[in-house]
């Protein structure tokens, strides 16, 4: 085997113990309380969707073959891990972070969209920028959005998303099987309990993981103090370190962002927290930003001939 594959024990080691998790607390799921399993299975599933992230990003190995077969079987059930994949590497397009047309992760819209929404769509748009907005109302909004999008580029016979949702059925049926004939989970509580919370948690890396900005770099943030958190991310919370450097390794970014403290914090223009209760104290019940974009003003006409 390449030498490269043992240099990544942490992330193999990982996504081991992140499915023998799962699969210990769903398998006994008849034998523990709901109040047990679920809010546990949710931090396994954030976990491996983070998991998920890195290996899209190229880790552990350099064949995106196996990377894939590691994580073939998404434990969230809600998005195919090959449009997570497509959308995401679209996404790192830093000249175009947040943009609402160009960037594909973005919770911004351009001012002409925001203009045309019923005052009810936007009151709910303008709530979910607030971090318990997100974090309640986060994960449904973006699955109605991302499911709509998905469903349009079908119906126009996009075939790289059709395989993309093919081979996610495919992975999907041991997951419901064990979950279902093993540990006699339903499945309806699974995804209100397990992976609507999963998606809750990621929101609280996405809420304030990047903001409109005219320098590229200061869009992207830093939360410096989080040891559970930064496990739990795989320390996507020095998020601006990530987008500098997308393929290096979970691992490898705090020591990259200690070496050059002063520098990252210089580069990203101070958009610093300390931890995401710091994070929270400021926004859980404040709207950070307004949801049309402040500095992207243009059409979706102007977008698509740009």
């Amino acid at each position: 085997m390449p030498r490269a594959f043992f240099r990544e024990w942490p992330t193999l080691a990982l996504l081991v113990a992140a499915a023998a998790m799962w699969m210990l607390l769903i398998g006994n799921y008849s034998g523990l309380s709901p109040w047990i399993v679920c809010p546990l299975a949710a931090i396994v599933v954030t976990l491996q969707s983070s998991l998920q992230h890195e290996v899209l990003h190229g880790h552990p190995t350099r064949n995106p073959a196996v990377n894939e077969a590691l994580v073939y079987c998404s434990l969230a059930l809600f998005i195919p891990y090959r449009r997570f994949k497509s959308l995401h590497l679209r996404h790192h397009n830093n000249d175009r972070l947040t943009d609402p047309y160009d960037d594909p992760e973005t919770f911004y819209l351009a001012w002409a969209d925001w203009k045309k929404l019923p005052a009810g769509l936007q009151f709910v748009l303008t709530m979910n920028n607030t971090l318990l907005g997100r974090l309640l109302l986060g994960p449904l909004v973006s699955m109605i959005g991302f499911l709509g999008a998905e469903m349009r580029m079908i119906a126009a016979g996009d075939k790289a998303v059709m395989r993309a949702w093919l081979h996610h059925l495919v992975g999907a049926v041991p997951v419901v099987c064990y979950m279902t004939l093993v540990g006699g989970m339903p499945v309806w509580l699974y995804l209100l309990c397990v992976s609507y919370p999963a998606m809750s948690l990621l929101m609280l890396r996405t809420y304030a993981e990047h903001r409109a900005h005219e320098n590229a770099e200061a869009r992207s943030i830093i939360v410096e103090f989080c040891p559970i958190f930064s496990l739990l991310f795989l320390n996507n919370n020095l998020h601006v370190v990530h987008h500098a450097h997308p393929r290096a390794a979970w691992y490898e970014l705090p020591k990259m962002y200690r070496s050059a403290k002063e520098d990252w914090h210089r580069r990203n223009e101070g958009y610093v927290f300390s931890s995401y209760l710091q994070l929270a104290r400021s926004y859980l019940f404040k709207v950070k930003e307004p949801v049309p974009h402040p500095l992207k003003r243009r059409s979706a006409d102007e977008a698509a001939s740009s």
